[in-house]
Formats: structure tokens, sequence, C-alpha cells
């Protein structure tokens, strides 16, 4: 069960030498550390200053938060880059360094942005929520994604990109960054190995 209280939209749209291409990371705070901090093609550097953080969560939450000062980023580079170290190691089947499960722990451990339900007369709480709640939302979803129910679900793409994701498959089978992509990429491959052996064998 999700640790947020919060239901927010996964994945997001990446562009590199095979195209344009969906990528479901299946944890929201996943998302989150391809701002910049996982060391693969796909995640250049995007936190640069305050207004460019503002801009990512205008743009990945449902709901109003509040203007980046250089505090909050200061604060969301920490996380983000503790979020991005465990998910290289949980991929890889790594112990989690206890300094990057306690940055998570003191983000989640500050109040999240609250859930709503529609139809209400009035405004409950804020309008526009600040960006503490949004980091402590995210981190609350790293707790979660890296948490014990996910054991073994946070993997590295079969291919050769590097990209990690969290297996949300019910069958947990999933192997591959995107279809589109390096599962494509490999149907590819294994298409023109058979009809190299086929043709080995005529000429033989």
């Amino acid at each position: 069960m999700p640790v947020s209280t919060v239901s927010i939209p996964v994945g997001q749209w990446f562009t590199d030498d095979s195209g344009r291409w969906w990528f479901d990371s299946g944890s929201f705070a996943l998302d989150f550390a391809y701002t910049g901090s996982l060391p693969v093609a796909v995640a250049p550097e995007r936190l640069h200053a305050p207004d460019d953080l503002s801009a990512w969560m205008r743009e990945r939450f449902p709901m109003a938060v509040g203007t980046a000062r250089s505090r909050d980023l200061f604060d969301a580079v920490a996380l983000r880059d503790a979020i991005a170290r465990l998910a290289l190691a949980a991929g890889r089947g790594e112990q989690l360094r206890p300094a990057d499960v306690d940055v998570v722990n003191l983000y989640a451990a500050t109040p999240d942005i609250p859930p709503t339900l529609d139809g209400g007369s009035r405004q409950a709480g804020r309008s526009v929520q600040t960006v503490a709640q949004a980091l402590s939302t995210i981190a609350r979803d790293a707790v979660d994604c890296f948490g014990a129910a996910n054991d073994g679900r946070v993997r590295v793409c079969a291919g050769d990109c590097g990209i990690v994701y969290l297996d949300t498959s019910r069958a947990a089978s999933r192997r591959w960054c995107s279809m589109q992509r390096c599962g494509n990429r490999a149907k590819v491959r294994a298409h023109r190995a058979r009809k190299s052996g086929k043709v080995q064998l005529t000429a033989a």
C-alpha cells in the first residue's frame, strides 16, 4: 500500500537516439530521480536553479505547489540524489546505504500534501501546497518504492541502457525500460539472429 496519501500520475516522455518514447518508472519518486541524478543518457541535469524545480513541480503535480527557493532546491537535490543511489543499489541487488535511507526518512517524516475529496463547498487547508510538502510526498513514495513489499521489484533494464524502474506488473515479469525502446531492440536482435541461423543452415 503506498505511503503517500495523494495519487500522482507516474511516467514521462523521454527523447534520445531511438526517438520519443514513454517510460513508466513505476514510482513517482523514481520519476523525480530522473531529473538528473541517475547516470543514464535520458537523465540530464534539470534542476539548475529554483525556477527549474518550480517548473518541474508545476508540470508533474496535479495540485498547485508554491514557488521554490534556494533552500528548497538544496533539499530537493539532496532527496533526489539519495533516491537515485537507493534505486541503483536496489536494482543491482546491493544493500541500501543507511545514510540514504536516513535522508528519505527525514523528508518523509514531515507533513506531505494532504488528500482532498471533490464536491465540497469550502476550501480546507492550503490552496497552494509548499515545496516542502511536495518533497515529503516524493519521499513517502520512495519509502513505498524501496520498502519490503517491493523487494526484488526495483530492477535495471535487461538492455544495455542502465535505466532503473519499479516493476509493478502483477506477475513481476517486466524486463525492459520500455517495449518501445529496449524491448523492441531485443526483438529485432532475436529476429536477425534467427534469420542468420536459417541462412547458415541453408548454406550448409
